[in-house]
């Protein structure tokens, strides 16, 4: 596990050893740490909007030890579905996830990018951190261990604004290829359902509802994006379809 104060020395080192300045935006555990949300996280989530930025910082991990580990299946359950696949460095019990542009199913879009609450420079390495919002929506993109446990910390620590998450995941819809409305409304249902998340219920109706409508459109596309969504549970494409 990483500690926050590990985190932002690896990131001190990361910025020594660089000779420019690169962005990356910081998600997940790794951006509630910032946020004093989550005190330790197992891996260091960065996305950069750039793919010389990010074979700079695999250059720079293997520099001082880090290795590359090419299956990442059983920590992401929708590895195959990404387009722009992740790239995760190891050493140790250390481990950084480097994303390009995506994050599996989840694009960094341009509101995303918009939200992003503080910047931190490490020397030449500036991290931005993407709101509380954000990191929810793209935990239900990932889909891996704790995320769940992580959303529900956020929600208790911040008063989310949930027209900001609804209206993102409507915003990936429509600029990707997946219905993410579903997703989420999977998610949520879940953190509440299993967590006891105080969601409000006219929350998840208007998610459901939204989701519902979204499948209804791919299903005058065509039944494929459907029957992909069916396969990852998704109650509310079984309901529409």
């Amino acid at each position: 596990m990483i500690r926050f104060g590990q985190q932002s020395a690896f990131f001190k080192l990361i910025g020594e050893e660089v000779d420019k300045i690169i962005e990356c935006f910081v998600i997940g555990g790794s951006a509630m740490m910032f946020y004093g949300a989550k005190e330790e996280t197992k891996d260091v989530d960065m996305v950069f909007m750039e793919k010389a930025s990010a074979d700079k910082i695999k250059e720079v991990l293997h520099k001082i030890g880090f290795r590359e580990k090419k299956s990442m299946m059983p920590i992401f359950k929708r590895y195959e579905e990404a387009t722009n696949k992740p790239t995760m460095m190891v050493r140790g019990d250390d481990r950084f996830d480097l994303f390009l542009k995506e994050i599996i199913t989840c694009k960094m879009s341009e509101s995303i990018i918009g939200r992003v609450r503080e910047t931190h420079e490490f020397g030449n390495l500036h991290v931005k951190i993407v709101s509380p919002e954000d990191i929810i929506l793209l935990k239900c993109a990932t889909e891996r261990e704790k995320d769940r446990i992580d959303a529900l910390s956020l929600m208790e620590k911040f008063n989310i604004d949930w027209n900001i998450v609804i209206e993102e995941s409507i915003n990936q819809t429509r600029i990707g290829e997946e219905v993410f409305p579903v997703y989420l409304y999977d998610f949520l249902s879940e953190l509440k359902d299993d967590l006891q998340a105080d969601i409000p219920k006219d929350v998840l109706t208007r998610i459901r509802k939204i989701a519902e409508e979204e499948m209804v459109k791919v299903l005058k596309r065509g039944k494929s994006v459907v029957e992909k969504a069916a396969k990852k549970k998704g109650k509310a494409a079984l309901r529409a379809a």
